[in-house]
């Protein structure tokens, strides 16, 4: 069999995988959850956040330093309680810091 390899648009090959297809709706709901918090952030501290990946009920919040990782862990809780008002069942919020 002959086989043509051939470059194809993100939109479509997501389309054809359900394993992409997926992976694309978790980046989304991500940075979703990232935007609906982003007001809770202190406006210093939002350029040393992104919006990691979500296991389950766990979400993970991408911070570029131990300094902004401390200030953030006193507002998990808010975080959480806003983001379950929205509809988006988190059961927990895990930090990690970016090397």
């Amino acid at each position: 069999m002959n086989r043509r390899h051939y470059a194809i648009p993100l939109q479509q090959a997501t389309l054809e995988s359900p394993m992409l297809a997926r992976l694309a709706a978790l980046t989304r709901d991500s940075s979703e959850r990232l935007k609906a918090i982003e007001g809770l952030i202190p406006p210093m501290l939002r350029p040393a956040v992104q919006a990691g990946p979500i296991e389950g009920g766990c979400w993970c919040l991408l911070v570029k330093s131990n300094a902004a990782a401390a200030k953030l862990r006193q507002l998990l809780p808010a975080f959480q309680a806003h983001l379950r008002r929205r509809g988006w069942e988190v059961d927990s919020i895990r930090l990690k810091i970016q090397s």
